[in-house]
Formats: C-alpha cells, structure tokens, sequence
C-alpha cells in the first residue's frame, strides 16, 4: 500500500516555480494548438516529448499533460467560431458551439465549452487517482501468463475498436509487433533484422518512429490534401452588445448539471477502455443528451446543453485514459502511448509496478494535474479573444515551421541522422496506413508493449515448462483469453457491416 508520507511528498513536489511554470507554458502551448485548424494535439506531444528530454521526471510528465489538457479546450475554439474543429474530440461541439456563435454569442459558447471542460477534466483526474492504486495492487497478483493474456486482450481490443476494420487493425499491430522485434534479443543476445547496421542493435527507437508516423505523416497528409482555396479562417465577431451574449452565470451552468453529470460518467467510462477516446465519448454523450431531451429538436440550433455534453465527456476521457496505463501498462490512447514514451526516457517503466517504485512520481504527477486543471480554465478565461485571433494563423506558415521542430527532436533525442532517417520512414509508412485505412493507434500500441509481451512470454514459458495444457490451471488467463476471442467474434462482423 502507497504510504501516506509518500502521497505528500509527491503531491507537494509539483509546487515548485519550475513545476508551476512548465504547467502554464504546457497549457498555454496546447491551447494555441488546440485553436489552430491543420494541427492536433498528437502532433504537438510528439513535438514536444525531445523538448523534455533535459528534464526532471516530474516536470517532462507535467508539461506533457498539460499540453493534452490545453489542447483539448483550445480545440473547441475554432469548431465554435468557424466551424472547422480544432481537433477531432472537439467536432461534435460545433454541432452546437457554431450555431450559438452565429447568433451573436461567440464568447459565451466558448466560456460554456471551457466551463464544462474544466469539470469533466478535473472529475475524471479525481476518479483516476482514487482507482487506480487499487487497481495496480490487483493487478500485481497476476503473474506472467496472466499478463500475457491480458496483452493479447489489449491487441484484440485497440484492433477491434479503432480503425474501419479489425483486420486491418491485426494486421498494423502485427507490423508493430514486427518492428519492436529489431535489435538484439534479450533473452539470448541473438541479432534480430539488424542487417549488419550497428545503429539497429539496440532496437528503433520509439520517439523518432512515433513522430515520423503521428505528427509528419499527419503534416504531410494535410499538406497533400489540401485545396489551393484554403486560406486562414475568419472568425466570427466577438463583440456583442448585450452582457447576458458574453458571460455565463453559475446558475446556467447549474441548469445543466445533469447532462454534465452523465457525460462525465460515459466519459470516464470511454476512456478508462483502452482504443476509444475522446472523439467517441464527445459524439456518444452528444447523442445520449439529445435522445434524452424532452425537445431533440432544439439540438443543432444553439443549444447550450449540447455544447455541455459534448465539452464535458471529451475533457474526462483526458485523465481516465492514463488507468489503463498506470495500472496495467497499457496505454489507453496515442496521448497515453506518447506519455509512455516521455516515461521511459526519464528511466521510467509503467506497469503496476510503478506505484511501489516510483510512488512519489506518480502522486506528483496527479498533483499536476489537478493544477493543470485550473491552469486551463484560467488561461482559457484570460485568453478566449487572443485564441480566435489564433484561428486564422495561415497554414504556409504552421506546416514548415513544425517539420522543422520534428525533425530536430528526432536528430536530437535519438542521436544523429539516423534517427531522422528512421523518422523519415516512419512518415511514409504512417502516410500509406492512413491511406489504406490501417490504424496507428494499433501500430504504436503494439509497438510499445511488445517488449513487455516478450519478456512476459519467456516467463510464462518457463513457469508451464512450455506446456500449453498448463493454461487450464489459470483461470484467470482463460478468462481474458475468452474475452479476447469474444471481442474478435464481436467486433470483427460489426466492423465489417459499418465499412459497408
């Protein structure tokens, strides 16, 4: 059990003036990210993992959440001004931020989207530090062949759920699995597809490979797609002389307690499910609240109830996406995967381990981000008028400027010009997967737990004496092994009847 001297300690680390400031910066940087159309809040983490490498622990992780946090309240910025969402988490708040806007109540959209974002953020982060310590002492009794099992659920799974088809979802996971296999062995030491290169034995290295196929591909694949019409955005007009247009009363808020209530739970819910994400739960709650309303019709129309669902359900995936990672070693999603990465650099491992080992870290962490919260909402406060003015930033300046950084982060964390040549690749690859309709989400997931995967199959081997019937004596293995196939037999048909 985590004792409580150690709780404090890491709680009272985060305030430190280095802390605090990487916190404002991280929030303040994933808010102009978040507004910016042709950017994502992927791109930006994948970014920003070389910038942390210098860091303390603590601080690398705070900057890094803080960056997530900001940019999921800087991305209803645009879908509520110019309809175009930020990010992709926040395109069912346009649905009803967009039409509020364009009856003259720009800022009170936004301060309903921030409003109801900071509560879903931080009621998610309060869930995720009371569960997730339990659920780590849980999962500590699980031996090797159990967390094998249970790695082969997360593959089923994240394949199953993200992506148009779970095929093609084994099939990028297959091609994770693939490329987490280069180097040496670490069992016997033995050359695995290093092709006589020295730079290979020691494996790819994950974070120029996770910018390559996150942020450049998803540069490039706006860049191809672009339309030469495509210019800088023009946002709606934020004056309004009525006051009741640009603020919102806590008893307007309180009106919507229940809807923001429910998304709050479907939210919470959405992102502790490993593949999901934020996107779902915003759409899903979106669609619950409207079938729920007495009036459906006055959805679409400007409706401050939608915007609260919507806001409320993204913003809690953001900190019940890290109890699959801190309790399991699973990252929920890609922000949580790239989290992983940030993690190991500092010499960290995730895994249900971590809270024995690195306790302090971690209650550090969630001291973060519970100020992180109250960051977002006080910069968003202060800076709604400058993130619409963000909006309209022109593209040809946005693309190249962040090529630039992605490709010094990968030359300078990984070490030279391989690491960019590797880089390079990965962008193409993750090009053709978005293309083909190949999820990387499944390919990066896959990509990280491999090493775990390996290492807890050689134990499992070892402790069945390489008996397969010996599985019959884990009940538990059985168990996920059932819901494994259950959810192949489950997801595959309606993944192939939703592409048709």
């Amino acid at each position: 059990m985590i004792d409580l001297n150690t709780v404090m300690a890491g709680l009272g680390d985060v305030f430190t003036l280095t802390n605090l400031l990487y916190i404002l910066i991280g929030v303040t940087v994933g808010q102009i990210v978040g507004a910016t159309p042709g950017l994502s809040i992927i791109m930006a983490l994948a970014i920003a993992i070389p910038l942390t490498f210098t860091l303390d622990a603590l601080t690398a992780v705070a900057f890094l959440i803080s960056v997530n946090k900001g940019g999921t309240v800087g991305g209803a910025v645009p879908s509520i001004l110019i309809n175009v969402p930020g990010t992709p988490e926040s395109a069912a708040t346009a649905l009803d931020g967009h039409p509020m806007a364009k009856k003259g109540k720009p800022l009170k959209a936004m301060k309903y989207s921030l409003y109801y974002s900071f509560f879903g953020d931080i009621s998610s982060d309060i869930v995720l530090i009371l569960v997730s310590a339990p659920l780590a002492l849980i999962a500590l009794k699980m031996g090797p062949v159990e967390i094998t099992c249970l790695m082969i659920l997360a593959f089923t799974v994240i394949a199953g759920l993200v992506g148009d088809s779970m095929v093609k979802g084994l099939i990028a996971a297959t091609f994770g699995i693939l490329l987490a296999l280069v180097g040496l062995d670490p069992g016997i030491a033995s050359e695995r597809m290093v092709f006589g290169m020295l730079e290979l034995y020691d494996g790819l290295h994950l974070t120029s490979l996770s910018i390559g196929a996150l942020a450049m591909a998803e540069i490039v694949h706006s860049i191809v797609h672009a339309k030469r019409e495509d210019g800088p955005a023009t946002s709606v007009l934020l004056k309004s002389s009525a006051k009741e247009d640009r603020t919102v009363t806590f008893a307007e808020l309180f009106a919507n307690r229940v809807v923001a209530i429910r998304a709050f739970i479907l939210g919470t819910l959405i992102g502790a499910i490993p593949g999901l994400g934020s996107t779902t739960a915003g759409f899903l709650s979106y669609s619950v609240t409207k079938q729920a309303a007495k009036d459906p019709e006055s959805f679409g129309t400007g409706d401050p109830r939608g915007i609260a669902a919507t806001e409320t359900a993204n913003s809690a995936v953001v900190g019940a996406n890290l109890i699959p990672l801190l309790t399991l070693g699973i990252p929920g999603n890609i922000a949580a995967a790239l989290l992983v990465s940030a993690l190991i650099i500092q010499g960290v491992q995730p895994g249900p381990l971590l809270f024995q080992e690195q306790g302090r870290l971690i209650y550090g962490m969630f001291g973060a981000m519970l100020i992180a919260n109250f960051a977002n909402l006080f910069v968003g406060q202060f800076c709604m008028r400058f993130w619409a003015f963000v909006v309209s930033a022109p593209r040809t300046v946005i693309y190249p400027a962040a090529m630039i950084l992605c490709t010094t982060g990968a030359y300078v964390v990984d070490g030279g010009i391989f690491a960019v040549f590797v880089m390079l690749a990965a962008t193409f690859l993750g090009y053709v997967m978005r293309a083909y309709g190949f999820s990387i989400v499944a390919f990066i997931v896959a990509f990280i737990l491999t090493p775990q995967l390996e290492s807890n199959v050689v134990k499992a081997r070892l402790i069945t004496n390489d008996d397969p019937m010996a599985i019959f004596s884990h009940p538990i293995a059985l168990a996920l092994l059932a819901v494994s196939v259950a959810s192949m037999i489950y997801l595959g048909p309606k993944k192939r009847k939703k592409s048709a």
